[in-house]
């Protein structure tokens, strides 16, 4: 508590002008619409063409892309109510808080689950039928929403459980660290994500070099694969900085004090927005039969077919 009191002290401290207030929200807004525009392409092209939509590893992708405008969306509200609103309702923050926990903490467990349909095309591709099907496809995103649920309900629980009812209606800056203020709920994040960072970085790594090694006698599919994986690990870096925020936030807070407020919105960049662009170009550019598709409507052109 003692260390999200002070961010939000040197915050208040030390807001921003309104130019450079005007010139960030209008970066953020530029690269939330263009993020979701791209994003929102790539779902409807899914969803016109069955090709895509029996496909467990385009289900999988999809999926990340619903995720992460969902994500764009809550964190590039939020930022726009930090400067218009700059304290919000407690029980509103908390669906904002919560909503970004979940989307974030999807990510990077679906990035693992895509990187095992492909160690399964490459390595097992007699069984690739018979494992990787439309149904487990969908279990598999249920259990993923269910774990991250699992993960973030209990600090609700246990801010009901110790924070008076007046809270609740109390007004707040909206962070994480200011709603979810228990010690216990710091500790169990720090837990978390550690396991969360160890479980993902070992698929990835086992994947990749599972498939590295099947690339080198076997055709240019697993090549691309490979190469494949490498951007998935590239992403769940970007992804776990996330992680690694509460304490960059900590330090930054203690060398650049008077810079505080610019720093929080490299961190928001960094950390948030830049990890979601990347999928459109993992399997927007870079995935041909997706390409194909895609171009039509990126541009707004009609489907004469």
């Amino acid at each position: 508590m003692n260390v999200s009191a002070a961010n939000v002290t040197v915050v208040l401290q030390y807001r921003d002008s309104f130019t450079k207030a005007v010139i960030k929200n209008v970066i953020v807004v530029v690269l939330g619409i263009s993020i979701n525009y791209i994003n929102a392409c790539l779902i409807h092209t899914f969803c016109k063409h069955q090709i895509f939509y029996m496909n467990p590893r385009y289900i999988l992708f999809i999926h990340l892309v619903f995720n992460d405008m969902l994500l764009v969306t809550v964190t590039v509200i939020l930022f726009l109510i930090s400067y218009t609103f700059y304290r919000i309702n407690v029980s509103v923050c908390c669906i904002f808080i919560m909503l970004a926990i979940f989307t974030t903490e999807n990510s990077p467990m679906n990035l693992a689950c895509m990187a095992v349909e492909c160690y399964i095309a490459i390595c097992l591709p007699l069984r690739h039928v018979q494992i990787c099907t439309v149904k487990r496809t969908l279990m598999l995103i249920s259990l993923i929403w269910t774990t991250s649920m699992f993960s973030v309900l209990p600090d609700l629980f246990i801010t009901l459980a110790t924070e008076p009812l007046d809270f609740f209606y109390s007004q707040v800056f909206c962070l994480r660290e200011i709603v979810f203020q228990n010690p216990h709920i710091i500790e169990k994040r720090d837990v978390t994500y550690i396991v969360y960072l160890v479980i993902v970085w070992s698929v990835i790594v086992y994947t990749y070099f599972n498939i590295l090694f099947t690339a080198k006698t076997a055709s240019k599919a697993a090549k691309k694969a490979r190469n494949t994986i490498l951007l998935h690990g590239f992403q769940v870096l970007l992804c776990m900085a996330t992680y690694a925020e509460p304490l960059l936030k900590h330090a930054l807070q203690q060398w650049f004090p008077k810079n505080y407020a610019d720093s929080l919105f490299a961190c928001y960049i960094i950390v948030q927005v830049l990890p979601r662009s990347i999928s459109p170009i993992i399997y927007g550019v870079r995935d041909k039969t997706f390409r194909k598709y895609l171009k039509r409507y990126l541009l707004c052109k009609v489907n004469k077919q």
